[in-house]
C-alpha cells in the first residue's frame, strides 16, 4: 500500500540528525529540529489511512519512505512496530532505533537525516521547494 504527503522546504532545513527524519504540517521551524527535511506537510500520524495504519502496526511489515525532491530521490527501509500508535497530527517520524511514540511512522530504519544528499538538501533550503514523501507498506 502507498500514500504520499506533499510538503515544503524552509530556510532553516539542516538535515543533519544521525537517527531520524521527520516532516511536519507545522510551518515554523527553528535550526534546532536537525531531523526535519520538510515543512507544510498534508498528512501527520494521524492522518494516514487506516487500512496503512494497521499495516504499519505489524512488527513483520516492511516499509520504505522515498523522499522526493526534483530530480533527486532518497529511500529509507524500515519495518512496522507493533506499537506505533499513529496519532500526532502534525509529526511524521522515522527512527533507525526502535524507540516509539505517537509521531513514529517506522522503526529500524537503515537511514538518517544526515544521510540525505547535500544537493537535495540546499533545494530543501528555499521555502518554494516542494517534495513528496511517499510510505510503502508491505
Amino acid at each position: 500500500m502507498r500514500f504520499e504527503i506533499p510538503f515544503y522546504g524552509h530556510e532553516n532545513i539542516r538535515s543533519l540528525h544521525p537517527k531520524t527524519i521527520e516532516i511536519t504540517t507545522e510551518s515554523r521551524l527553528t535550526t534546532n529540529g536537525d531531523c526535519i527535511i520538510g515543512v507544510g506537510a498534508s498528512s501527520g500520524c494521524s492522518d494516514l489511512p487506516e487500512k496503512m495504519k494497521i499495516l504499519l502496526q505489524n512488527s513483520k511489515s516492511s516499509v520504505v519512505c522515498t523522499i522526493s525532491v526534483r530530480d533527486f530521490t532518497f529511500k529509507v527501509k524500515g519495518m512496522g512496530n507493533d506499537k506505533l500508535t499513529l496519532t500526532n497530527p502534525h509529526d511524521i517520524v522515522i527512527r533507525k532505533s526502535s524507540f516509539v511514540c505517537p509521531r513514529t511512522l517506522a522503526t529500524n530504519c537503515d537511514a538518517a537525516s544526515d544521510l540525505l544528499p547535500r544537493q537535495m538538501v540546499k533545494i530543501l533550503q528555499n521555502p518554494d521547494a516542494r517534495g513528496i514523501f511517499s510510505i510503502d507498506v508491505a
